[in-house]
């Protein structure tokens, strides 16, 4: 391989691949790590839902996943994703670690997110007699809104880094390009052509979120 002619039919599955791993990983991301990281306020807040031995187990559960090294991650649970999926490589299959790894680091967002709300916000709404279900809903999430599009942001970039590693176990996406054509074949276009539409992805992913919570901000 050396055109871009040729690189062009790889580099467009390529970027299918990783499109596809993103959207898996940070539709369970939300999914999940939403309603996480609202139990890890609401279990810490003197105000709402405290209980310190659940928001303990949840913190500890949250930071033994994220101090695990990606790579790492993705080789320990391989056996899990191959029979969950039932492909032992692909991107759908790296989406099983990507997932795994995304959710407490989105929790722990969200979590910061809501602390910066102010709390004479959340005084008023329980003052008001408003349920702890509608605070969360009417207040918390709204009032965090910006932070939450910020938090989606940076772990959308995060799994975009994260895929790029998944090409070593044969992942798919860009970063199983660059690592099959680019490393093990010495070939420098295809390393290069790599690196740069991955900065251009990211550029473009922090562009929108940027975006986003400027007009946010600006409600």
């Amino acid at each position: 391989m050396n055109s871009l002619t040729n690189l062009g039919p790889l580099l467009y599955q390529a970027f299918l691949e990783t499109t596809l791993m993103v959207s898996i990983s940070i539709f369970f991301a939300v999914l999940i790590g939403l309603p996480l990281g609202v139990l890890l306020f609401v279990t810490q807040h003197h105000l709402l839902f405290k209980v310190k031995p659940l928001n303990q187990v949840l913190g500890a559960l949250v930071n033994v996943i994220r101090s695990f090294p990606f790579i790492i991650l993705i080789v320990a649970i391989m056996p899990f994703a191959t029979w969950l999926v039932n492909a032992s490589h692909g991107p759908v299959f790296a989406s099983v670690a990507l997932s795994i790894a995304a959710v407490p680091l989105f929790a722990r967002l969200v979590e910061s997110s809501f602390n910066s709300i102010h709390s004479g916000v959340i005084e008023a709404s329980i003052a008001g007699g408003a349920p702890l279900y509608m605070i969360v809903t009417d207040v918390l999430i709204p009032e965090a809104k910006k932070g939450l599009i910020q938090a989606i942001t940076l772990t959308i970039i995060t799994i975009i880094a994260f895929s790029a590693t998944a090409g070593v176990v044969g992942g798919g996406g860009i970063g199983d390009l660059a690592i099959r054509y680019g490393y093990y074949r010495y070939d420098t276009l295809t390393m290069a052509v790599t690196v740069i539409l991955l900065i251009i992805i990211v550029q473009l992913v922090q562009l929108i979120g940027d975006f986003l919570s400027r007009r946010e901000e600006g409600k």
